[in-house]
């Protein structure tokens, strides 16, 4: 078992890991052993009394080596070295296992002799190691060494080493190993969302989090990009923080936090891969990535370019409650084609062994067109009258840019730190669409003219966050953690809508109903926890203090302002509390409180109507108030045997002035001659909201050749809430999905993943979210238009039940000097059975739907790596930018 957990694990880096016993700088741990050699002891010599650094010092370091002549372990020397000018020395390339001894002697100071060790214990037979924790502790700080007559002992590092699992529990998230999921190569982070349990993702992409919108973060910090647009073979894990800690903003409402941490190598010396995939429509993808480690510069370049054509088809049945009674009858084919090109690249210097500076940039650009053909059949009082068809097309543009720059300072102190980082993200977008509508009466006759209507849009949207944090372990087991935040976002946003005029052959603009915007929001706050930990159990306790503003601003034509309004949001105050009991050392209790704030995003709040799709006309509203949410979590972790584990987390959520969605009729603006009501959504405070749930997650290893999760989300939410003239609250209703992953191993070089998902009727998300956009309004959704249209939004409806399923096939190949490939045949919806069935209503209408889309979509992609294997930098020359917004320390 040892032996397929460790083949899996952290592209054997933690094979390494597991089999070594013994220090040496090539021993590994047995005669002939595998290698261990990723330690790091780092320091500085300084006099005892001046505090002054010490250059020319003989730092030499010695451990137990296997001697070959007489097959035993044998004390020698292991490397010897001359302090720097300012002191520094550094022996790298270590076993993490067994003792050493550093001695330090010079010309006119006393030589110190000291015991120095990692102290790894092997974990105990069916306990689930945790990487990440290992990861953190492999570099050792010894901090400054005082040459004087007493010998300073610092101590011995406990760190728990083995494999990369593919689940593991932090004390404020939980997080998924996706960088082996076979089903999502070649394709985005949307598809990997399909595979994370407690995540759902609709047929748009959509992304929901216990029925919630999630705010989305890339390497810890808030992102422009969506989930299309990041590349899944750059993506080495998916962080879930569903209550997020003090450390994070308190917006983003019931959802919490998806973190996607992308891959970065730090290997010694260079390294690299190259990816290329086809589909079955003959869309390519093709990536690449290089990596070079030499003296003080660590720097990566990876690059990636997917295409892509995706088909769908749709109906959608609305009965409208008029007084006079009509149905609308809606089906459309939608055909959305494009691709897009993702580039990263930066570097890490390490100014000296404390000091570390990092700069990071991406940038995205892509090329959109949907074309969309429908056919609307309109009856009144039952009786057949009409139809229209209408032909719809967009073209759009996006790119998108970003950059970090992180310092990190490690003082003497072994884990105290100080760590700056500032980030910039832009998107630009740009789109024309075009609508086209012919209206038919029953015997094909043309009613009129066709009405041929256009919307040029643009939108720009930048983020720029400043941050500052501190970490300082006041003892072994007591962590104190504060820094201060600030963020701007701001966005433009201009659509002008076009009418065609038949007479003089021209679009002519609409004034009326087309607008300009631009806005302004600033979030200010600071933070503290405190983290300890009372014989077996952890503690943090944290406590944020937060307040922002909003600018919205109405433009004219010539980009002057017009009307403006503004939201001004007091100090919140934001407690936070977790707590985990370790009960054995595979059973753990943790208990978790956050308090939680929404604010309204920019689309939510222009009180000016969106014309972007006329069968769903959205409209803001200036008067929201934010939302807040007190969230509960309970959960039981069990690590019950080798390789397996099982997961339960019950929650609860109450919300009040919840964000939520509405519907009511109106004149048709768009074309004021029909006199027939249409209609606007917007959005209000509900009083209140209650969400709970249960989470249940078990992977097992069934065989030595077959592995097993399973997972299930059990939930209910109700909504209370009130318009004059309507009744918008709903009823709690259960409702449950479940997910299933299975791998198969073959042999040595063939696996097999079958994954699939069933979710029960479920109930629409009461919650719409602050952090999202609205789809298409001057360019801001950069996608064009959605698939076929979908269910009309309001407070009251549900999906229909679904399933489907997902293969995978993958080869490997390892070649000698380090290269490595694989081919991996995939293929979605095998058994095409993911159709997609939505039922909302109001007390306008009710609303049916059918939806389908890219059913059966072969892939075949191939993986190629080539460099030296080497691992030897790990997490002290890390800054915020690789901790995942949030470090990885967890008290166990």
């Amino acid at each position: 078992m040892r032996k397929i957990v460790a083949a899996i694990a952290l592209v054997l880096i933690s094979l390494n890991i597991v089999t070594a016993q013994y220090p040496g700088a090539r021993t590994g741990g047995m005669p002939g052993g595998a290698q261990t050699n990723i330690g790091h002891f780092y320091g500085k010599i300084v006099d005892s009394k001046t505090n002054k650094a010490l250059d020319a010092m003989t730092v030499q370091l010695t451990g137990n080596k296997f001697d070959t002549v007489t097959k035993k372990m044998k004390e020698a020397v292991l490397s010897t070295q001359i302090t720097k000018a300012n002191g520094d020395f550094s022996f790298e390339n270590l076993s993490l296992f067994g003792n050493y001894k550093l001695k330090v002697s010079g010309l006119g100071v006393k030589t110190l002799d000291q015991a120095i060790s990692f102290g790894i214990k092997m974990p105990q037979p069916g306990t689930a190691p945790n990487m990440q924790q290992m990861l953190g502790m492999a570099d050792k700080d010894l901090g400054n060494i005082k040459v004087t007559a007493e010998a300073t002992d610092l101590g011995n590092v406990t760190v728990t080493s083995s494999s990369k699992p593919q689940f593991e529990m932090g004390i404020d998230r939980k997080i998924f190993n996706v960088d082996k999921n076979l089903v999502s190569t070649g394709q985005s982070a949307t598809e990997i969302m399909k595979n994370i349990p407690s995540v759902n993702v609709d047929i748009d992409g959509n992304v929901t989090l216990r029925n919630a919108a999630p705010t989305i973060f890339m390497d810890g910090r808030p992102t422009t990009l969506t989930l299309d647009q990041i590349p899944s073979d750059i993506i080495d894990r998916v962080e879930l923080i569903t209550n997020p800690s003090a450390k994070f903003d308190a917006s983003g409402g019931n959802g919490g936090i998806i973190n996607i941490v992308l891959k970065k190598n730090k290997k010694v010396g260079y390294n690299g891969g190259i990816r290329a995939g086809i589909d079955a429509r003959g869309k390519i993808n093709f990536g690449s990535d290089l990596n070079i480690r030499q003296n003080k510069i660590n720097a990566f370049l990876s690059a990636n370019v997917n295409k892509f054509k995706s088909i769908g088809n749709s109906l959608i049945t609305r009965d409208n409650l008029f007084t006079t009674p009509s149905s609308i009858k809606t089906a459309a084919n939608t055909i959305n084609e494009g691709g897009f090109s993702f580039m990263r690249g930066g570097f890490d210097y390490f100014i000296d062994n404390r000091n570390t500076l990092s700069f990071a940039g991406n940038y995205n650009t892509g090329n959109f067109s949907t074309e969309n053909n429908q056919r609307v059949d309109s009856t009144i009082k039952s009786a057949y009258t009409s139809y229209n068809q209408i032909g719809s097309g967009n073209e759009s543009t996006s790119n998108s840019f970003g950059g970090q720059l992180s310092y990190k300072h490690n003082y003497a102190k072994n884990g105290e730190s100080l760590s700056a980082d500032f980030n910039y993200n832009e998107r630009n977008s740009n789109n024309t669409s075009t609508v086209n509508t012919q209206t038919y009466f029953i015997n094909n006759t043309f009613k009129g003219l066709p009405l041929k209507q256009q919307t040029l849009g643009s939108g720009n949207s930048s983020n720029i966050t400043g941050q500052l944090d501190y970490e300082n372990p006041i003892k072994e087991d007591s962590k104190l953690e504060m820094g201060a935040r600030g963020s701007v976002r701001l966005n433009e946003s201009v659509s002008n809508q076009y009418r065609y005029n038949n007479t003089t052959g021209k679009y002519e603009m609409l004034s009326n109903i087309s607008n300009s915007f631009k806005s302004n929001d600033q979030v200010y706050a600071a933070y503290a926890t405190y983290t300890f930990k009372v014989r077996r159990t952890s503690y943090q306790l944290g406590l944020r203090a937060e307040s922002s503003n909003y600018t919205g601003t109405l433009l004219t034509t010539t980009g002057k302002d017009s009307a403006s309004f503004k939201v001004q949001y007091p100090l919140s105050l934001i407690p936070t509390a977790f707590l985990t009991y370790k009960l054995t050392d595979k059973q753990d209790l943790q208990f978790n409180y956050a308090r939680r704030i929404n604010r309204a995003n920019f689309w939510q709040l222009i009180p000016y109507p969106d014309f972007t799709d006329p069968q769903n006309i959205s409209v803001g509203n200036p008067g929201i108030r934010p939302e807040f949410t007190n969230s509960f979590e309970f959960s039981y972790n069990n690590a019950y045997k080798q390789g397996a584990n099982f997961l339960a987390t019950a929650f609860f959520k109450y919300s009040t002035d919840l964000i939520t969605r509405y519907v009511y009729t109106g004149k048709n603006q768009l074309n004021p001659a029909d006199t027939t009501p249409v209609y606007y959504t917007s959005y209000i405070n509900a009083d209140n909201s209650i969400v709970f749930g249960l989470e249940l997650s078990n992977k097992v290893p069934v065989t030595k050749w077959w592995d097993l999760t399973l997972s299930g989300n059990l939930f209910s939410s109700k909504i209370n809430a009130s318009i004059p003239g309507q009744n918008i609250s709903n009823d709690a209703q259960v409702s449950w999905f479940a997910k299933m992953n299975s791998n198969f191993k073959i042999n040595k070089t063939l696996s097999i993943q079958l994954s699939g998902d069933y979710q029960a009727k479920t109930i629409l998300s009461p919650n719409v979210g602050g952090g999202g956009g609205r789809g298409g309004m001057g360019g801001g959704g950069g996608w064009g238009m959605m698939f076929g249209g979908g269910a009309q939004t309001s407070a009251q409806g549900y999906n229909l039940p679904r399933y489907g399923f997902d293969l995978a096939i993958r080869k490997d190949w390892t070649w000698k000097n380090g290269k490595s490939g694989s081919l991996t045949l995939s293929m979605n919806d095998i058994f095409r059975t993911q159709l997609y069935k939505s039922y909302s209503e109001s007390s306008f209408f009710t609303q049916t739907s059918e939806r389908r889309r890219d059913a059966q979509i072969a892939r075949i992609n191939f993986n190629y790596r080539f460099g030296k294997f080497d691992a030897a930098l790990f997490k002290r020359k890390n800054t915020k930018a690789d901790q995942s917004g949030g470090g990885m320390d967890m008290m166990q």
